[in-house]
């Protein structure tokens, strides 16, 4: 059964008419936390959902609420987030705090349900990765342990932290799926993937299987292209004859 959290209207999710307008609201969205611009270096990939979900350390799906700063604490902001569940990794035992901002109504920008390739608009402005969140809302976060903290996993553009309001939300179900591959041994795991593949492509007349199926798609296709090239080589210096 779908459950909606309380407090999600439809309408705040994204649709390809509005992402454009979205690239401006996305730099608002950021205004609260400090302006700190990224930069990939050359040879950067994004990496693909598969690499990401074999890169992160702990996968999981918690509430965010509140973090313990104080209101005036700009650079210090905190979410606090509630463990529901861990895809992958161990449960952990309670709620504990990661840098973010908890987004006013008007503010929150939702993941569209049904986008399985691109990160959350957000991650195009300020420090490249998605830092604001409705009060209440049920992500699904890759995290990395760092030292005595967990911090997010899969680099800049990344889809790091999504929201997922529903029990059989698509990227719910496709990150349990890629979870599982991973399981496998190294040499049984595109096998499974292809007819994981092959049967939701399969189910022509549903569309969320034909999403499934497009993705694990792009993930047997091997890594992303380059997010930025390296720079040419200097000519070389003209030489007198």
């Amino acid at each position: 059964m779908h459950r909606l959290l309380p407090n999600h209207p439809a309408a705040l999710y994204l649709t390809p008419m509005r992402i454009l307008l979205l690239f401006a609201a996305a730099a608002l969205v950021a205004a609260p936390l400090p302006a700190i611009a990224c930069s990939v270096v050359p040879g950067y990939r994004v990496p693909t959902n598969v690499e990401l979900v074999e890169s992160a350390d702990l996968i999981l799906l918690a509430t965010v609420a509140d973090g313990d700063a104080a209101p005036d604490a700009i650079p210090e902001q905190r979410i606090a987030v509630q463990p529901v569940a861990a895809i992958k990794g161990d449960l952990p035992s309670g709620p504990f705090a990661m840098p973010g901002w908890i987004a006013s109504r008007d503010e929150a920008l939702l993941s569209n349900p049904y986008e399985l390739k691109d990160a959350h608009p957000q991650s195009l402005a300020g420090a490249c990765y998605r830092l604001g969140f409705p009060r209440g809302s049920r992500v699904l976060f890759f995290l990395k342990w760092e030292g005595d903290h967990w911090r997010a996993a899969g680099g800049p553009f990344s889809r790091w932290a999504e929201d997922v309001l529903t029990d059989n939300a698509p990227w719910l179900q496709v990150v349990r799926l890629y979870g599982e591959a991973a399981a496998l041994p190294p040499g049984e795991r595109t096998a499974y993937l292809t007819a994981r593949r092959d049967k939701y492509a399969a189910e022509l007349d549903n569309p969320v299987a034909q999403l499934l199926a497009a993705d694990i798609a792009r993930q047997l296709t091997g890594p992303n292209a380059l997010l930025r090239e390296d720079l040419p080589s200097a000519p070389d210096e003209p030489t007198d004859h």
